[in-house]
């Protein structure tokens, strides 16, 4: 019997993962195609699209050329993409500018007078904090680049312009899948429709906004023009694809309450399932996402740099030649919890959840005692008081909400030592999964689930993908790091006061 093969394509900040499943949930090969980031001199950080696009392209001719598969056994392709960017497209589907990377902070002068609205209120019915994301870069176009904005069709998400590449897509069919509304600013997210309530008051045109649809939906099959590009076979089917942190969750198995998924990469991402809305209005903290599996919430928040911090003590302040990360893990794991009281503040960049650009990264409370092994434990575990604070917010919105169980993704899931930090500091079991495409894996099961192959998104997820040993919590701790904790909130609200 035939084999049938989907494609899942993961667009990251720092290029696009490719990735061939055969239908049982195999990976077959994959690659990785770099893409750059475009620093301007006012401080804007951008992406060009079409290098956007040929990272994508490069990467599926990559897959089919080395594993010569044919490709009309390729059934179809799901992507995911970088969420709180945007851009903008003309009436013939070509870009107005660039991208706007989540990472460009230029729209944050647009930011008070979206608040000027009422800040819980726009929480209410986007789910989110105001934000670095599309409506603040969306009013910033439109105020600095007036000419831009009126030759802009609609506002889409990379995701939607590569699958638009492919398929050759008009305009007007230019799409939104739900994933992303949290971060659109002008979104109803609890009702998945466009709130004429916000896009009046900004004046900003509904025209404008594409149409929002599921992520497993068919917009397209791939032309002779996306077929000389991708070396996919004419009419494969293009699905809408959705926001890459949804993928993310969705492929690490998270899908029930109780259970949450640290995605420990450059930025640490922390995220649980609920099955209500319950907008964070109070601690203006988590971000109230929608799953891929309709129905279900993934309330989440992040360090922005977080697992970076790590990186950087390694590379910038140790600077040795030969030294390892395993090497600097062994060190810490030889300091007890609490890092006899030393605090770590990894917000370089100033505190993303909640958005307080007064906190800066520091150590706290230092003395002669403390080692680069005290530093490195230190820098762990400020992201398990990050995570311990995110956890403790959703609490706070819903009495229901009992963690049990982390999945952990990502480099930093690599570390046995960082692993049961988390565990301690959150009482729970940790669970590192056994396999690191699970946001490709979530975009090929979408795809598949999109034209008829499965039944069922969820039941599928769980078929494919397994987890390492558990790791406990420990106890004793525990109880060091339930002090630590207060210590730490105490340490981040007096920084506020000395900025």
């Amino acid at each position: 019997m035939k084999t049938k093969y989907l494609i899942g394509v993961d667009i990251g900040t720092q290029g696009t993962k490719v990735v061939l499943f055969s239908e049982d949930g195999k990976n077959i090969m994959e690659t990785f195609v770099g893409s750059k980031l475009i620093y301007l001199d006012d401080g804007g950080i951008e992406q060009d699209p079409e290098s956007i696009y040929q990272s994508v392209v490069i990467g599926i001719r990559k897959v089919i050329e080395h594993t010569n598969i044919n490709p009309e056994d390729i059934y179809a392709v799901g992507m995911d993409g970088q969420m709180a960017g945007i851009m903008g497209i003309d009436e013939d589907f070509n870009p107005v500018g660039n991208y706007d990377s989540w990472l460009d902070n230029r729209c944050e002068v647009c930011m008070d007078y979206i608040r000027s609205y009422g800040e819980d209120k726009v929480i209410e019915i986007t789910g989110a904090p105001i934000s670095y994301a599309h409506g603040p870069k969306i009013i910033w176009r439109k105020n600095t680049r007036p000419n831009e904005y009126k030759r802009i069709k609609k506002f889409i998400m990379l995701t939607t312009y590569i699958a638009g590449r492919l398929v050759n897509m008009k305009w007007q069919d230019a799409y939104i899948d739900y994933t992303y509304l949290h971060f659109s600013g002008f979104a109803d997210v609890n009702k998945k429709q466009w709130s004429t309530e916000l896009l009046d008051y900004f004046n900003v045109d509904i025209e404008k906004m594409p149409r929002i649809c599921n992520p497993w939906d068919i917009v397209g099959e791939v032309t002779e023009e996306g077929s000389k590009d991708s070396m996919l076979a004419v009419g494969t089917k293009i699905i809408a694809g959705c926001g890459d942190t949804a993928a993310t969750i969705l492929g690490a198995g998270c899908t029930k309450p109780s259970i949450a998924v640290d995605i420990a990469g450059t930025a640490s991402v922390f995220a649980c399932c609920t099955n209500n809305y319950l907008p964070d209005t109070k601690n203006k903290t988590l971000i109230h996402a929608r799953s891929i599996i309709d129905g279900l919430w993934t309330p989440l928040a992040y360090v922005g740099g977080g697992g970076q911090c790590l990186a950087w003590f390694k590379n910038s302040v140790i600077n040795q030649v030969g030294l390892s990360f395993d090497d600097l893990n062994q060190e810490a794991s030889k300091v007890s919890a609490g890092s006899d009281g030393l605090i770590f503040v990894p917000h370089f960049s100033g505190r993303t959840c909640p958005n307080n650009p007064k906190v800066r990264g520091s150590w706290l409370h230092m003395s002669w005692s403390h080692t680069r092994g005290h530093m490195f434990r230190s820098i762990m575990e400020s992201i398990g008081y990050e995570y311990k604070f995110y956890t403790n917010t959703l609490k706070e919105l819903s009495n229901e909400f009992n963690l049990t169980t982390i999945y952990g993704v990502g480099g930093g899931a690599k570390s046995i030592l960082f692993n049961e930090i988390k565990a301690s500091m959150l009482n729970c079991n940790y669970m590192p999964m056994d396999r690191p495409d699970s946001a490709t894996l979530a975009c090929a099961v979408m795809a598949g689930y999109g034209i008829g192959l499965y039944s069922n998104i969820e039941n599928t997820i769980h078929r494919f993908v397994s987890t390492k040993d558990t790791i406990t919590n420990n106890k004793e701790d525990n109880k060091i790091y339930e002090h630590q904790y207060n210590r730490y909130i105490n340490n981040i609200k007096a920084l506020e006061n000395i900025y």
